[in-house]
């Protein structure tokens, strides 16, 4: 036995030098280690041997055994980097090519100009809130003045979820809210979403407003002119023109139609303002008094000014955007321009 694991030994050693790849080796451990390797084999006559000299040629078996299998798995190990190292060599990338630039996104122009609108706003003093779009029929009408029988109904065209649940037609509603929980003064601007049923190249059922306020002692229809006008011309120039007309909102009085000299011919009369010069931009007015008592506030003691202004309006009067649709259909060529 001692002779044969001297001989096997032998063997083994000058396979593994003679070895030169990877199939090489894995016949050599199949020739030796397999279920019918001669290592095995030799492994199954142990029961022949007397008692006294099993476990000794037991351990000198798998001894080699070991190390064996030790030096089979390095040198396969060796080839297998080997290998990596040479297919790196071959494959070398080069380094002087230019290099692949992400594509990089843009802020979507109604975002652009609601940032603006609310920079110049809280400039003035005016801080931002918000409020749900599914809202109440009492904040979105009652509470402003339009009881369910009022005509003035109409003219918003209402996505009702319930008789009292809807999605709001306005940001006004957040005027209500914040009067709710803070005492005046109160100065307030409101971003937000809206719903109305409408769609065409002007209106889209979704759109974006603004609503802004501000009550507190002595606020005056003049505050209101000149708030307004200076948003005016921080938004379109300062050379811009504006005017108000006498207009009518439930929720204020008196109210007010505010335009602007039209951005395309500067006054001039065109296409774009139907040869009047002007163009409506928002409207205004002052707190309706009936607006005050629903949120506790004394109208003998508070009074206050409020506007709303639709965004795509804004947007396309700033960026000569003829289809509000523009807005919605994510076309890459149009997006990329701002």
């Amino acid at each position: 036995m001692k002779e044969e694991l001297e001989h096997l030994s032998a063997e083994a050693e000058r396979a593994l030098a003679a070895a030169q790849d990877k199939e090489q080796l894995l016949r050599i451990r199949t020739q030796f280690l397999g279920r019918k390797g001669t290592l095995t084999l030799l492994i199954k006559q142990l029961g022949t041997l007397p008692e006294e000299e099993k476990p000794l040629y037991g351990q000198l078996i798998n001894q080699l055994k070991n190390s064996l299998e030790h030096r089979i798995e390095q040198r396969l190990s060796a080839l297998k980097e080997h290998e990596q190292q040479e297919s790196l060599l071959k494959d070398t990338p080069d380094i002087t090519l230019p290099g692949r630039r992400c594509a990089v996104g843009k802020t979507h122009p109604l975002t652009q100009v609601i940032r603006e609108i609310t920079d110049i706003f809280m400039k003035m003093g005016f801080q931002s809130a918000e409020g749900p779009e599914v809202e109440l029929d009492f904040y979105n009408f009652e509470a402003l003045n339009i009881p369910k029988d009022h005509p003035a109904r109409d003219m918003h065209d209402t996505f009702y979820i319930t008789d009292e649940v809807l999605l709001r037609t306005h940001t006004s509603p957040v005027q209500i809210r914040t009067m709710e929980k803070l005492k005046p003064p109160v100065s307030i601007i409101s971003p937000g979403k809206a719903y109305r049923r409408d769609s065409d190249v002007s209106h889209t059922p979704m759109f974006h407003q603004i609503e802004g306020f501000m009550v507190g002692k002595g606020v005056s229809f003049s505050h209101l002119k000149g708030v307004l006008t200076v948003f005016a011309q921080q938004m379109f120039g300062e050379e811009t023109a504006t005017r108000f007309r006498p207009s009518f909102f439930p929720f204020t009085e008196p109210s007010a139609e505010v335009d602007i000299q039209c951005v395309m011919c500067r006054g001039k009369g065109c296409r774009v303002c139907g040869g009047s010069g002007w163009l409506e931009i928002l409207g205004s007015g002052m707190v309706h008094p009936t607006v005050f008592k629903t949120v506790g506030y004394d109208p003998l003691q508070v009074s206050g000014f409020a506007f709303g202004m639709g965004i795509e309006r804004i947007a396309m009067l700033k960026y000569g955007i003829d289809d509000i649709r523009l807005f919605f259909e994510n076309d890459l060529r149009f997006l990329r321009q701002f």
